[in-house]
């Protein structure tokens, strides 16, 4: 989750909230490509989860990164994060360590910048006994076991969520993800694209699902934490059936985020518990007790960072249902979304293979995936040969872009990964299931040996 926004202003209007995401649109030569990922630390002599405190903990983590020049990042005197050259380092709530990378034009960077990210990581962790692994869910520890981290939004959160659904807290705490983050050049160009992303949006889980285990056992899953967000929070969450509405655009989202809860406000420093009110309700002075508090633009920047569809708005798109995972995984996730929305002809296809799909058969394969991933049916198909479809025209669009690294080589190597999985028909989940249930003889503890960064 984001660092908190500062700046920006009063906001006194609507207009001027359409317009933040209006200011989002780019002409296609500045279009760039943003990927986050966050995984899983502990000690490698217990597998127990990291704490904040104490030795070898997240805070010995962040403060060991800054040995590569990385400023850091404090709520009062504590560190939280860490900032660099427009790529940031966070913490989840259960301790999960997040990097939002850098805004750079093509994937080879990309690619660099995990490679970078996990090396210096790996760097730290050995020298305080951690190690990392990339994972949808906490494969071993309770919900108890896990560590809360000192961050004051993440304590208004633990109280609110609970109230909204019954695994929010597990979406908190026990769940990473990797995730995209991509430009548009226009309201209408953002507007295909969003509706691209959310309808694909469940083919890309299936293809990534990486989470089925829980508390050392098979969960009955292969993305359980696709599933969780299923029962996390039906205010902020979902496939967004309006935005396939003739007329959709920034006005009508909008209108959807001024109604969606906020959890807080950030005030010098602090954060001020305003759960369960609507944004709507601060734009209008109706906020109790704080009827003479305008709201900035950085509490709008705020609140949309803490509304969780599976694709998202801001200033850019964000791509948001796949799974923590390998380090393969983490250069793969970017490719696949950038060969489909950034190129127009591969665009325009992925349009035509979703257009006449209605809301409920999306909404059926969103609450089918998680359990059955590529084997899920879909009319006469299956969600595995639609991925097979999907990653053609990603394979296409990658082409067509023609960003060649040192080597000549072009962006397309980056679906290898993903093209084996379909090809085989078999998730990261299903063979992580198939060594717990063979060569592991039914132990979780080897998954930490065998697939840790």
């Amino acid at each position: 989750m984001s660092i908190p926004q500062s700046g920006g202003g009063p906001v006194e209007n609507r207009a001027q909230l359409i317009e933040y995401l209006e200011s989002g649109c780019k002409p296609k030569s500045t279009w760039r490509i943003g990927t986050e990922h966050e995984k899983f630390g502990y000690r490698l002599d217990t597998l127990t989860p990291l704490p904040y405190e104490g030795p070898g903990g997240i805070g010995e983590m962040l403060s060991g990164l800054m040995q590569f020049g990385w400023q850091g990042v404090y709520e009062g005197e504590t560190l939280i994060g860490l900032v660099q050259d427009g790529a940031s380092v966070s913490l989840e709530p259960g301790g999960q360590l997040e990097l939002s990378g850098a805004a750079l034009e093509h994937l080879h960077q990309t690619c660099d910048e995990v490679h970078t990210h996990l090396n210096q990581v790996e760097t730290v962790a050995k020298e305080l006994g951690n190690g990392f692994i990339g994972l949808g869910f906490s494969p071993k520890w309770t919900r108890d076991e896990t560590p809360i981290m000192p961050k004051g939004r993440y304590n208004i959160m633990r109280q609110y969520m609970p109230t909204r659904g019954n695994l929010g807290l597990d979406m908190m705490f026990r769940t990473c993800t990797v995730q995209v983050n991509l430009d548009f050049q226009s309201e209408a160009d953002m507007v295909k694209k969003f509706r691209v992303g959310l309808a694909l949006q469940p083919i890309a889980t299936a293809m990534f699902a990486n989470s089925p285990f829980t508390e050392g056992k098979p969960n009955g899953f292969l993305s359980y934490r696709s599933q969780i967000w299923l029962d996390t929070d039906p205010d902020r969450t979902g496939m967004l059936p309006f935005v396939f509405d003739d007329g959709f655009g920034f006005e009508q989202y909008v209108d959807y985020a001024l109604k969606v809860p906020m959890y807080f406000l950030h005030r010098d420093g602090t954060y001020i518990d305003v759960s369960g009110k609507s944004f709507e309700d601060l734009l209008n002075g109706k906020l109790t007790g704080l009827e003479n508090e305008k709201p900035t633009q950085g509490d709008w920047a705020d609140h949309l960072t803490t509304i969780f569809p599976e694709v998202r708005i801001k200033k850019f798109m964000e791509m948001r249902g796949a799974d923590g995972g390998p380090w393969r995984g983490l250069c793969a996730l970017p490719a696949l979304w950038v060969g489909i929305l950034y190129d127009q002809a591969a665009l325009d296809a992925a349009w035509d293979l979703v257009k006449d799909w209605t809301e409920e058969e999306r909404d059926r394969l969103r609450k089918e995936v998680p359990k059955t991933a590529l084997a899920t049916r879909f009319r006469n198909t299956t969600v595995g040969e639609i991925a097979a479809e999907v990653l053609k025209i990603s394979r296409g669009g990658l082409a067509a872009r023609q960003c060649k690294d040192r080597f000549g080589d072009d962006e397309t190597h980056f679906l290898n990964a993903l093209e084996t999985i379909v090809e085989k028909g078999e998730t990261a989940a299903e063979e992580l299931l198939n060594a717990y249930h063979n060569e592991w003889n039914g132990n979780i503890e080897p998954l930490f040996r065998e697939h840790s960064y």
